[in-house]
């Protein structure tokens, strides 16, 4: 993490130089590894059964431990084993550099919004939210500690990026109803149909990822509407808040931790064992329809309770800091 961080303090030419990098890697050695299992294979090279009695072949008993690099073993091509051992370091380490540039990023755009402390807003000569890098790399070593494993800690930030990408098609749904005739390159066919069609998607990978992980985000959630309220509370030029078109939202949130905890999905694996933290009140196929319906209930309220147009553009203006129009008071 550290230096995840490092390496963003860099200048944005030099971060994105050594993304490029990362990023052809990520695509170069998968290509390269299954360009070398099938030339092994049909060369005939790799067995992968173990005898039924004695002991099995040391390279093929590491397939559970590391299988890629297993296989190169297995087909005499050690070096591309060893190339794939690096590989679970440094694509992983793409990931990283991203998620801590978004983070910072976020911070910047919260306090410039009036939502973080403004000290978030805080840039050096190369234009570097640098006060949003440190408090990214301390909070994010403090979400190492309450995970038992890795494979915990990835299902928390895989089920944290998919709730905010179900903020999408809210988004797109609320303003196709209040700015209908905005200029924009791209207009999505059938929006009204896909919005809330994603909406339940995005639910549905929430609740499959397993109660374990979905009241720890909940947890998160929390702490952060507390830090970002308390941080309002303080800020004379916090924007005005208008609780009834976010009535819907913590609805959503509860509704989607009772569903998960009636559930069948506890988040857990044979690897990483808990106590079970599922119900398996809701049976299969069942919970699917119970999360869609929740869903569309969801989505229609959302869109029930928007902001109306003049208020949605007024607000939107204010945080752009746009002089307003002396006849209207509504900014441009």
């Amino acid at each position: 993490m550290a230096i995840f961080v490092a390496v963003n303090f860099l200048a944005m030419r030099v971060f994105a130089r050594v993304n490029n990098f990362i990023t052809w890697w990520k695509v170069a050695v998968p290509v390269l590894a299954i360009i070398v299992a099938l030339l092994a294979s049909h060369g005939g090279l790799i067995g992968t059964t173990c005898p039924s009695a004695g002991t099995c072949n040391p390279s093929i008993a590491q397939l559970n431990a590391g299988p890629f690099a297993a296989v190169a073993v297995l087909a005499g091509v050690g070096w591309l084993a060893h190339i794939l051992r690096i590989d679970a370091f440094i694509s992983p380490s793409g990931t990283g550099l991203i998620y801590t540039t978004g983070t910072s990023r976020v911070s910047y755009g919260l306090a410039r919004n009036r939502y973080a402390p403004q000290i978030f807003s805080k840039i050096d000569k190369n234009g570097i939210p640098w006060v949003g890098l440190i408090g990214a790399f301390l909070i994010g070593l403090l979400f190492l500690l309450p995970f038992p494993s890795w494979h915990s800690l990835v299902g928390l930030i895989t089920g944290a990026s998919v709730l905010m990408y179900a903020g999408a098609p809210l988004s797109l749904g609320a303003f196709r109803r209040q700015v209908p005739d905005a200029n924009r390159p791209y207009r999505m066919p059938w929006a009204g149909v896909l919005a809330p069609f994603a909406f339940i998607v995005a639910d549905l990978l929430i609740y499959w990822s397993g109660f374990e992980v979905v009241w720890k985000l909940g947890i998160v959630l929390i702490i952060g509407y507390v830090l970002i309220g308390i941080s309002m509370a303080f800020d004379p030029q916090r924007p005005p808040l208008d609780w009834k078109p976010a009535i819907w939202l913590p609805v959503w949130l509860i509704g989607l931790g009772i569903i998960s905890w009636q559930g069948q999905y506890s988040g857990t694996s044979d690897k990483h064992p808990l106590p079970p933290t599922d119900t398996f009140h809701i049976g299969f196929w069942w919970d699917i329809l119970v999360v869609a319906a929740f869903s569309v209930a969801i989505y229609f309220w959302a869109m029930y309770t928007r902001l109306p147009r003049e208020e949605m553009l007024a607000l939107v203006n204010k945080q752009g800091g746009e002089p307003e129009l002396p006849e209207t008071g509504v900014r441009h």
